[in-house]
């Protein structure tokens, strides 16, 4: 049961302390099961990060859901999503009557006007350190930039890019191997 508590905590102290949700949860998700527990290595985070990323649902959840099985199977599972919902899940319940009423207050303008460029920021750092881990070649740079415009600028949609890039890689191995 001390596994399923610590996969709680960890996973409260993501969704509580990490504003904007998604990608702005990578940095503090790394840090906290890479870093810290130590239940995943940069590689099976990036793994980990990828399928979420690929699959229906949100971001953390999809990468509880893996750290949880991981760590403790079925109950891991429970314990992580539990944590990764429930702090969301008080503040929207707090405060939805709050922000409904006052959201074109001064104050909340001012607040989300500084929150978002940090968004930014900390999902700069988390790219730095995930392409840092992945040792891509610098020939391999212009992969991950590509698909960040892609995505960003809404050309193409994610689903179609992941599929396109698992086909060039299986091309380029089947070249490659060939040689």
């Amino acid at each position: 049961m001390k596994k399923e508590v610590e996969l709680f905590w960890a996973f409260f102290k993501i969704g509580a302390f990490t504003l904007g949700g998604g990608y702005a949860m990578i940095p503090l998700m790394q840090d906290e099961i890479v870093s810290k527990k130590k239940w995943l290595t940069d590689e099976e985070f990036l793994d980990a990060l990828a399928i979420a990323q690929s699959s229906p649902g949100v971001l953390a959840v999809n990468t509880s859901i893996m750290t949880g099985y991981r760590i403790s199977g079925a109950l891991g599972i429970a314990a992580a999503v539990l944590g990764a919902v429930l702090p969301s899940f008080l503040i929207i319940l707090c405060l939805s009557t709050v922000i409904i009423q006052y959201r074109e207050a001064k104050l909340f303008q001012q607040i989300f006007f500084g929150v978002k460029p940090a968004t930014v920021g900390l999902i700069f750092i988390a790219v730095y350190k995930l392409c840092r881990s992945t040792k891509l070649k610098w020939k391999q740079y212009w992969i991950p930039l590509l698909v960040a415009v892609l995505i960003g600028t809404n050309t193409i949609s994610p689903i179609w890019i992941i599929i396109f890039t698992m086909i060039i890689g299986n091309l380029y191995y089947a070249w490659r191997d060939k040689k």
